[in-house]
C-alpha cells in the first residue's frame, strides 16, 4: 500500500505531462505518481515514464473509465487526482494530502472558483456553466461545495473503495461530489490557483455537448439520490395541470348541470392518477434508498477494516 498515490488520467498531454510529474515529485517526494494513458495518439506515456511516473493504460475511452481503473487497481492511504494539462498547482498537494492523512477527510476539493478561475479561463461559457452547476447542486442537495467540477481532488481510502463509478466521461467530478454529500462524507475545500492551459495544449471538453451531459447527470442523480423530492415535483406539476383544466369543467357543470368537455374531464382524471403514481413511486424508491444507505454504512465498516489490515501489512 502506498502512503500517497498521485493519479493522473491522460489523453494526448505530451506537452505538459513532464512538468506535471516533475512538479508533484518535487512537492510530494514520497508519493508514487501514476499516469494512466487513455489511448493517446502522441508520446504522452513515454514522456511520463521517462519523467519517473508509473505508466499504465486504460483502453476504454473516457475519463470516468480511467478513474474506475485507477480506483480498482491502486491501494493507498491518500489519493490525489489531478489532470495532466498543468492547469492545477502541485504546491497545494501537501495541504490536501495532510487533510486526508491527519484529519481523516474523505474528499478534499481543489477550489478554483474562489481564486483565479474566472480570470484565467478564457472560455466564457465554461465559467458560466461551472457557476450554474455549483449553485444547482448546492441548492438541490443542501451542500456547500465550492467547486463541483474541479479535476483536482484528494481522497481517503474509504471514499475510493466505496465510490461506484457510473459515468464514463467528464461528468465523473459531478458524480463524486453528489456521492460524498449524499453519503454524509467529510468534505473540505482548499482554495487553489488555477492557470489556463499553456499555448499548444487543447482542452478535450466540448462546452455544449459536455455541458449537456453534466446537466443530465445532475437530473439523473437527483432522481436516484432524492427520489421522493424528484417524483413529488412531477406529481405536483401533474396535479396543478389537472386542477387547472378541471376548474372550468366544474364551473360549467355547476351552472348548467352538463359536462360538454368530457375528454378534458377524462384527461384530468388520468393526470390525477399519474400524479398519485408518481408520488408513491418516489415514496417507495425513497424507502429503498434509505435501506441502501444502511447497507453502505455496513460496507464502509468493512472497507475500514480492510484498510487497517493493508496498512498493518505495509
Amino acid at each position: 500500500m502506498d502512503r500517497i498515490a498521485v493519479l493522473v488520467p491522460c489523453f494526448n498531454e505530451s506537452g505538459t505531462i513532464k512538468k506535471v510529474v516533475t512538479d508533484f515529485k518535487r512537492v510530494l517526494p514520497e508519493a508514487v505518481i501514476y499516469v494512466y494513458d487513455n489511448r493517446s495518439s502522441d508520446n504522452t506515456a513515454a514522456i511520463a515514464r521517462k519523467a519517473g511516473a508509473v505508466v499504465r493504460n486504460e483502453y476504454i475511452q473516457g475519463k470516468g473509465n480511467v478513474i474506475r481503473r485507477m480506483f480498482r487497481e491502486i491501494d493507498a492511504e491518500c489519493y490525489i487526482m489531478v489532470d495532466g494539462d498543468d492547469t492545477y498547482p502541485a504546491d497545494a498537494a501537501r495541504e490536501m494530502a495532510d487533510l486526508v492523512l491527519n484529519r481523516k477527510v474523505d474528499m478534499v476539493v481543489g477550489d478554483r472558483l474562489s481564486s483565479t478561475y474566472f480570470t484565467e479561463n478564457k472560455r466564457r461559457f465554461h465559467n458560466f456553466g461551472n457557476s450554474i452547476v455549483r449553485s444547482t447542486i448546492n441548492r438541490l442537495f443542501k451542500s456547500d461545495i465550492k467547486d463541483v467540477m474541479t479535476g483536482y481532488r484528494a481522497f481517503g481510502y474509504n471514499f475510493v473503495k466505496t465510490f461506484p463509478v457510473l459515468s464514463r466521461g467528464f461528468e465523473i467530478e459531478t458524480e463524486m461530489t453528489i456521492h460524498a454529500v449524499d453519503k454524509n462524507m467529510y468534505v473540505e475545500n482548499v482554495i487553489i490557483d488555477y492557470r489556463d492551459r499553456p499555448e499548444g495544449s487543447e482542452s478535450k471538453l466540448n462546452t455544449y455537448s459536455d455541458g449537456i451531459k453534466v446537466l443530465k447527470t445532475i437530473v439523473k442523480m437527483y432522481k436516484n439520490y432524492k427520489p421522493l423530492q424528484f417524483f413529488s415535483i412531477i406529481a405536483a406539476v401533474l396535479l396543478a395541470l389537472a386542477t387547472g383544466f378541471f376548474i372550468p369543467v366544474l364551473i360549467t357543470y355547476i351552472k348548467t348541470g352538463l359536462v360538454p368537455n368530457m375528454p378534458t374531464l377524462v384527461v384530468c382524471g388520468f393526470a390525477v392518477v399519474a400524479a398519485l403514481m408518481a408520488y408513491f413511486s418516489g415514496l417507495i424508491l425513497s424507502t429503498i434508498g434509505q435501506k441502501s444507505k444502511h447497507d453502505f454504512e455496513f460496507r464502509l465498516n468493512q472497507t475500514e477494516a480492510e484498510f487497517k489490515r493493508l496498512k498493518g501489512n505495509k
